[in-house]
């Protein structure tokens, strides 16, 4: 076997060929002769790390909350964050009215909305995640979703289930991460209450929502 694109092989029984098939048939005569037919391969991609083992990625975060309490006074939380950057923006356009909302007020004591700690702490979830998908070789640009969704309507029911978590932490007056980890923590008799509550919406919202990644 002399070359792969349009160059002479020999075949089987001796006659000559050309193209780029005839290195298949080439081939097999090659290795019978013993030849080194090994392709160059290319670069393998590096693999993503596995993900972390939720025992120890639980025991993690257990130890952030200890560490928020000492260094910071105040425990963890998501949606306040959102409310507090929500008030700043409505006081900033319209003071006044800000100023008589009494949801939007209460963030408006103080320092201030832009000086709040859950603030701090959102933008800290930002810069660690990034690091950690950095590390771990998954950062990329990709809408996660199953092979029986398309991204519009994987996009359509996460802004839907996001929209729901939000009205319902309003409702709870806290979130997965105030109610449920900083409260649980502090044994609040309402905050075991919720995590029971949202453990049981999601057992049965699971099957519903497992069709989508099938």
């Amino acid at each position: 076997m002399r070359g792969f694109r349009g160059r002479a092989v020999s075949g089987s029984r001796g006659e000559k060929t050309s193209g780029p098939h005839t290195w298949f048939r080439g081939f097999g005569v090659a290795q019978s002769r013993g030849e080194n037919t090994a392709r160059p391969r290319n670069r393998a991609t590096p693999r993503p790390r596995p993900y972390a083992d939720p025992y120890v990625a639980g025991t993690g975060l257990g130890l952030v909350l200890l560490a928020a309490f000492v260094i910071a006074g105040r425990g963890l939380g998501a949606s306040g964050a959102f409310a507090s950057g929500v008030a700043g923006v409505v006081a900033a356009a319209s003071p006044t009215r800000a100023a008589a909302n009494p949801y939007f007020a209460r963030y408006l004591t103080g320092d201030g909305p832009w000086h709040e700690w859950l603030l701090l702490e959102i933008a800290g979830v930002v810069i660690g995640g990034f690091l950690s998908a950095l590390a771990a070789g998954r950062l990329r640009a990709a809408i996660e979703r199953g092979p029986g969704i398309g991204r519009g309507s994987r996009l359509a029911n996460a802004f839907a289930g996001g929209s729901a978590m939000g009205v319902g932490a309003v409702l709870a007056r806290g979130c997965t991460s105030g109610l449920a980890l900083t409260g649980g923590a502090l044994l609040s008799a309402g905050s075991w209450l919720f995590m029971m509550a949202a453990f049981v919406g999601a057992y049965l919202v699971a099957p519903i929502v497992k069709r989508a990644w099938r």
